[in-house]
């Protein structure tokens, strides 16, 4: 009885670790003052791989992401909590988005290798722009 208590209690702890391993701390995009627009970088380790970022807007703006460079990236934005914001989902690798009257909060700009492309590894840009 005891060797099942104790073979329970480690698988307890190791699902605990393992789960909280794979969360990912987004990153808030902060704009320079007086700027509109603002290039974020990151790594993709792989085809899985992802990025977060958060980026407060007020009510009534409009948003633009683009991705940027040789790598295919897919961009994907989720509106505040209460926002009625649904992306174009098209068939391309989602490399661009806007938003032409934004909810006042924060977007969740997701980005991944667009699974539509060639396979890569490596750094990607992306430019932000919020008026």
């Amino acid at each position: 009885m005891r060797k099942i208590v104790l073979a329970a209690s480690a698988a307890l702890i190791l699902a605990v670790l393992g789960t909280g391993a794979s969360a990912q701390h987004a990153t808030r995009v902060n704009f320079h003052r007086g700027e509109h627009s603002a290039v974020v970088t990151g790594y993709l380790s792989g085809y899985k791989g992802s990025r977060i970022f958060l980026i407060r807007v007020r009510s009534g703006q409009v948003m633009k992401v683009d991705g940027l460079g040789p790598h295919a990236v897919s961009t994907f934005l989720e509106g505040p909590p209460g926002s009625n914001y649904q992306q174009d989902m098209a068939a391309d690798c989602h490399n661009h988005a806007e938003v032409d009257s934004t909810d006042a909060g924060d977007y969740k700009l997701t980005v991944t290798e667009c699974s539509k492309a060639d396979r890569w590894r490596g750094s990607f840009r992306v430019r932000i722009t919020v008026r």
